[in-house]
């Protein structure tokens, strides 16, 4: 073979060989490329596998349960307890709140408030019966998501009654029916399939939640129209105001809310959320509303300072320190409530009559008394509910009437027997015995002449005899330099009239 021949052939098989190489080359990185990548995505999910369960772990190890106790009569300071209880919860981030329950009942009020807290709360409530949920405690039950009961436990018997236990008017009884009815509608509806067919019914009968207010209502096979319905354990659970039975708080977490690691924290009441508690209650608010205006009207009808200012200072700070604290009253609610006062004074004691001063101190009062007892922001009243807002003012207007009352009563005892007796001093002061109240030389005025120094707008000054005196027109309004007789004196008082 040539050599040239020779050489080409021995080039092709070495570019052959080599070509042979990079193609074997080739294939092995690619595999090597994949098996990388796989190495890769089976470390990235054993790390996530990993992380998630510690962090499973971890959240279920930091799993806050919140206990909230209603154990007396449902009132302002229950409120108190409730609303702060689910602001710590809320900063807790807890996973779930449960209401330890044992109460008769109280104020439907503060009950009604505690059913809108819970509606409206972004971390679900549960509701334990330990016993009792009898009337408002009904009603806060009915609200949560979920309601656990002991056995023998009960609730029910919901119907509004008045301080001596008796039923109030229908008015009252009819708003009842539809709030509780409301409540248990809040839930929803459950879809039930059977044996084929499809069921819908509501998670908590509102004809059977009316049932527990109103004696006229029927349920059928539960309750005729005789009486109020309560349920117990058992029957709750039938019909769906139960959803389970338990003895304790940790055997509804575990069993019902399948939670098994967890910590328990509780709302502890202070000392001073029972005092804030006491003094925030309406009828409360109502005497010292009261207590306000009339030592305020008192101390007018007396020198000096006295008794009756105290008291109404000492109302005031008592009325308005707890809402402050509270976050009600703002430093601008309370300002209009003085400036209300010195303006109703500038109308007593410096302007005559009774003007604009007066009628604007009076509705500055008003307004600062109100607004104080309502969460409004400012002016901002978009998260005030009407029913906040009509509570405050009948507060306020139904004190402000029956300080009146209390004021006229008193006035009309003073200086009689009784009681008040002492408040009016009793001595005559007689003048043969040298008491003189006022000068008495301007009797001698009565009949003569004088001329007008000042224009009277009713009182102003006149000139008789080269002496000034103040003087009151009986013919109303009486211009400057106007001749005037004297026709009667009174109370230390010349009253004329233009000749």
């Amino acid at each position: 073979m040539p050599n040239g021949i020779r050489l080409c052939v021995n080039n092709y098989f070495q570019l052959l060989i080599m070509h042979k190489y990079i193609y074997f080359f080739a294939i092995f990185e690619k595999i090597f490329s994949d098996m990388k990548k796989t190495i890769y995505l089976l470390l990235i999910i054993l790390f996530s596998v990993h992380f998630s369960a510690s962090a499973q772990e971890q959240n279920e190890s930091d799993t806050i349960i919140y206990i909230i106790n209603v154990k007396d009569d449902i009132n302002s300071t229950t409120w108190l307890y409730v609303k702060n209880g689910f602001r710590e919860a809320q900063e807790l981030n807890a996973h779930s709140i449960i209401i330890h329950m044992n109460t008769y009942g109280g104020e439907v009020v503060f009950a009604d408030s505690i059913r809108t807290k819970i509606l409206n709360s972004s971390i679900p409530v549960s509701v334990f019966i330990d016993n009792n949920a009898a009337s408002a405690g009904a009603l806060i039950s009915i609200a949560a998501d979920n309601i656990f009961m002991r056995k023998g436990a009960n609730i029910g018997a919901a119907t509004v009654v008045d301080m001596s236990g008796d039923q109030v008017p229908d008015k009252y009884q009819s708003y009842m029916r539809a709030t509780i009815r409301s409540t248990a509608e809040a839930h929803g509806k459950d879809t039930i399939i059977s044996n084929g067919d499809t069921i819908i019914k509501w998670k908590r009968d509102p004809l059977i939640a009316e049932a527990m207010v109103d004696s006229r209502t029927v349920v059928p096979g539960l309750v005729d129209s005789t009486r109020v319905l309560t349920l117990t354990t058992n029957e709750a659970v039938q019909y769906g105001f139960c959803d389970g039975i338990a003895e304790n708080i940790p055997q509804i977490i575990e069993q019902y809310l399948h939670i098994h690691n967890y910590e328990i924290r509780e709302y502890k009441p202070t000392a001073w959320d029972g005092i804030i508690g006491f003094l925030t209650s309406p009828m409360l608010r109502g005497i010292l509303i009261m207590l306000i205006i009339a030592g305020i009207y008192f101390e007018l009808q007396t020198p000096g300072v006295g008794l009756p200012l105290i008291i109404a200072i000492s109302a005031a700070v008592l009325y308005f320190a707890p809402l402050y604290i509270e976050g009600l009253a703002a430093n601008w609610e309370i300002a209009i409530f003085i400036i209300g006062l010195i303006l109703l004074g500038v109308e007593i004691f410096v302007l005559p009559g009774f003007g604009i001063a007066g009628v604007s101190g009076i509705a500055l009062i008003i307004a600062g008394l109100t607004l104080s007892m309502v969460g409004n922001v400012n002016f901002d009243f978009s998260e005030v509910e009407t029913k906040e807002l009509t509570q405050a003012i009948l507060t306020v207007v139904v004190s402000l009437i029956g300080a009146g009352v209390i004021c006229a009563y008193i006035s009309s005892k003073i200086g009689n027997k009784g009681a008040f007796s002492k408040l009016a001093m009793q001595k005559t002061l007689d003048n043969n015995e040298g008491f003189i109240g006022v000068p008495t030389e301007q009797l001698e005025l009565i009949g003569q002449t004088g001329t007008t120094l000042s224009v009277l707008r009713l009182s102003g000054k006149v000139i008789m005899n080269g002496k000034i005196y103040d003087a009151v027109s009986e013919d109303g309004f009486i211009e400057k330099d106007v001749a005037v007789k004297v026709i009667r004196y009174e109370t230390g008082q010349i009253y004329v009239e233009k000749i």
